[in-house]
């Protein structure tokens, strides 16, 4: 009957249409329905508001199968802001009699890019509401009961119990060890084993607070699951239980596994953390939802669960299983290392969620500190082969806090991550890590160290530069447009790339670093011009912005859904969206761009560094190799930082720096020249007299200056530039000596 009407509605509107075509008006206006050029309209001129949500959704359906993909979208929006939580649009649809219509029309819908984002917002708002009720507690406890029921309830409750997946194993596990009835127990045993991968974690975690018996009960599930996860539990079961049977059991599963009972369950521990770290599919079971689920066991409660964000779960399972495995061998280093490079990482990825307390108690740099500079060099060298900038970020600066030079410079790795740190993609990386080495004050030369000076002195000019690559192909037009919008945000972008990056390899070379990679090529192109930027050192963790086409979209978001340094978006976005994409983007992969706040603070430490360097006359790390870089730096700058730079400059023995000295005093005014002459005269004392003949004379010149204080200054500059007594005695008598006008004249 409610189809009939349904029919009848549709039919009745679709007439209208025609007649209101046939007359030539205009359909009624209104904020649902597109018609023609994409005028707004609405079916039977009733806004949103007062028409149902039944009329809505059959309406979308409707306008989806006669190709009305404007119409739809506007019915489909007004269903969605209807109000309808999940559940209550899942009963909507079951009770509408139109599922397997509803189900292809959305299928239909995603293909159709007018009304692809409405189709997919209603697909997922379904399947949300299937979960949501799959997964309440009382309809787990219904289903369960109904698996003593007829054939036709036994489907129908296996299948809610697989579609609950996780959410059923507290009491899908109660059952199973209770009471119940034979067959419902044997029933239950088979759904946990099609849950698969969802059974896993939950049946581990029970196991050992289990009694022998129900061990036994649990290790024939596991033994029927393919997954080897559960492997470290059981082997660890297996080599400390007392039970014949148990161990028989275990013995069982770790052959259906293709485990070894002899392993080191310390070793698996690790070996899982690892997984849980990198984030592997199998270990997700939830992939696109929020929260995952993290397991307990208590003896008298069972099984107990705590949604865990999925922004941090991975990490928080790889802190559990390598403290575990640490709890079996606590001499290991590299678990150890991994232990803090999660608890980093858990920091790093959940900044910004509400609640979220530290995972052991303290935050992660009070363990790194604590445990000293070779842990840190390991979670460097995670950090390195893993392009994760802000780890490598905050792994150097605990070694900065306790490494001497000795350690950081060291190969006990069989490598030096501190020295890779030097040619890493990101400069926030490399300035940080020079500034480590270079405060160490090594005594030794070391392979790379001549990279360190250059760094240092690069960063107090323009560590806040951002150079972009756009890769475009040949479509010129696409390449200005990106440019214009990535120049218009501060970016540098460098030439067009018409065969990829191998055209521009001279250009990146010579920009201090790439902090972006913009694509927009078809899907087979972006993953080529991808797989090659990293191939390039200096790409190898530079972010990626994909703009892919509609047809490539879904398999590049399978592709890069789990790389940090990688956005796919349509390439139909704003400017505006792309802007804030790339902002997303940038602070994910590298902690975002350097700011002008934070350059100062970098040119500062720098500067400070070199001083350091330059007092201390370093043999390995020689100021000298910063000269030309402070050069120009001391012409553009003013205030303190001029002041530090010139500070630096004095400890230069080369004739330029001191010339640079010189005029940069005698082109200052007031108190800035007194103190920069100052610099001149500690210069001068250290290397002799480096300066020209123009500049001797209007020092001298200076020397009589009406200012007492400036005359004083530049007297002392005089004083240590060694003159002859000709230049000097008419100082006091006030005569200008011979030649000395025409000196000052040069």
């Amino acid at each position: 009957m409610h189809r009939n009407i349904q029919r009848r509605h549709r039919l009745g509107l679709a007439g209208r249409a025609l007649l209101t075509i046939a007359a030539g008006m205009a359909p009624l206006a209104g904020p649902g329905l597109l018609v023609g050029a994409g005028t707004p309209a609405r079916a039977q001129g009733e806004p949103a508001a007062d028409r149902a949500p039944g009329d809505l959704l059959a309406d979308f359906i409707h306008f989806v199968k006669i190709a009305r993909y404007d119409v739809a979208a506007g019915e489909g929006a007004a269903l969605l802001d209807s109000g309808l939580s999940a559940t209550e649009f899942v009963d909507l649809v079951d009770s509408s009699g139109e599922l397997d219509r509803f189900q292809s029309a959305v299928a239909r819908a995603m293909r159709v890019e007018a009304v692809q984002q409405v189709a997919a917002e209603l697909d997922a708002l379904y399947r949300k509401g299937h979960l949501e009720r799959a997964r309440d507690p009382e309809e787990i406890g219904r289903n369960i009961e109904m698996l003593g029921g007829a054939m036709g309830e036994r489907l129908h409750a296996r299948a809610r119990l697989v579609a609950a997946g996780e959410y059923a194993m507290p009491r899908l596990l109660e059952t199973l060890l209770g009471g119940a009835d034979p067959a419902i127990r044997a029933r239950v045993q088979q759904v946990m084993i099609e849950l698969g991968r969802n059974a896993v974690g939950p049946l581990s975690e029970a196991l050992g607070g289990l009694a022998p018996a129900e061990q036994e009960i649990v290790l024939n599930v596991l033994k029927s699951i393919p997954y080897q996860a559960s492997l470290p539990a059981v082997v660890e079961l297996f080599q400390t239980t007392d039970s014949d049977g148990v161990k028989a059991a275990a013995a069982r599963v770790i052959a259906a596994l293709g485990g070894d009972p002899s392993a080191s369950p310390a070793a698996l521990y690790a070996g899982l953390a690892e997984g849980y770290y990198a984030q592997r599919d199998e270990l997700t079971n939830f992939p696109g939802e929020a929260f995952q689920l993290v397991w307990t066991f208590d003896a008298t409660q069972g099984l107990l669960m705590t949604a865990t964000p999925t922004a941090v779960y991975h990490e928080t399972m790889a802190m559990r299983m390598a403290e575990r495995s640490l709890k079996l061998d606590p001499g290991s280093q590299d678990t150890l290392a991994l232990w803090i490079a999660s608890a980093f990482r858990r920091e790093i990825d959940g900044a910004g969620l509400e609640h979220l307390e530290p995972a052991a108690g303290r935050d992660a740099m009070y363990y790194a500190v604590a445990a000293g500079p070779s842990i840190s060099q390991r979670i460097l060298a995670r950090a390195i082969d893993g392009r994760d900038t802000p780890l490598a970020r905050q792994a150097i600066a605990a070694i900065e806090r306790t490494a001497g030079v000795g350690s950081l410079t060291s190969d006990d790795l069989g490598r030096r991550p501190m020295i890779e740190a030097l040619g890493f993609h990101s400069r926030r990386v490399q300035i940080e890590a020079a500034l480590a080495v270079a405060l160490s004050q090594p005594v030794t030369t070391f392979e790379g160290s001549g990279r360190v000076v250059p760094i240092l002195a690069s960063a107090i000019r323009n560590a806040d530069e951002r150079f972009a690559v756009v890769l475009s192909g040949t479509d010129r037009e696409e390449y200005d447009r990106l440019r214009t919008i990535l120049e218009k945000n501060g970016y540098e972008v460098l030439p067009p790339a018409d065969n990829g990056i191998d055209d521009i390899l001279g250009p990146i070379s010579e920009a201090p670093g790439i902090d972006l990679i913009v694509t927009s090529l078809p899907g087979a192109a972006t993953v080529a011009a991808y797989e090659r930027a990293r191939t390039e050192p200096r790409l190898a963790a530079a972010p990626i912005m994909i703009l892919g086409r509609s047809a490539d979209m879904l398999d590049l978001q399978r592709r890069f859904d789990r790389d940090r340094t990688v956005l796919v978006r349509r390439d139909v976005i704003t400017n505006d969206q792309m802007v804030a994409a790339i902002g997303t983007l940038v602070d994910q992969a590298i902690g975002g761009v350097i700011d002008e706040a934070e350059a100062r603070g970098y040119a500062t430490r720098c500067l400070g560094a070199l001083r350091d360097l330059a007092i201390a006359q370093n043999i390995v790390l020689r100021v000298d190799d910063a000269a030309l870089p402070l050069i120009a730096a001391l012409d553009e700058a003013s205030g303190p930082v001029q002041s530090d730079i010139a500070e630096v400059l004095s400890h230069v023995d080369q004739a330029r720096a001191q010339v640079a000295l010189c005029d940069a005093a005698l082109d200052a005014v007031g108190q800035t020249r007194i103190g920069l002459l100052g610099k001149v005269a500690d210069s001068a004392k250290r290397f002799g007299n480096l300066l020209e003949n123009r500049q001797v004379a209007r020092v001298l010149k200076l020397a009589g200056d009406s200012d007492l204080d400036t005359a004083t200054a530049a007297a002392a500059v005089a004083g240590t530039l060694d003159l002859p007594n000709t230049d000097l005695v008419p100082l006091i008598t006030g005569s200008a000596p011979a030649g000395l006008g025409n000196r000052a004249a040069r």
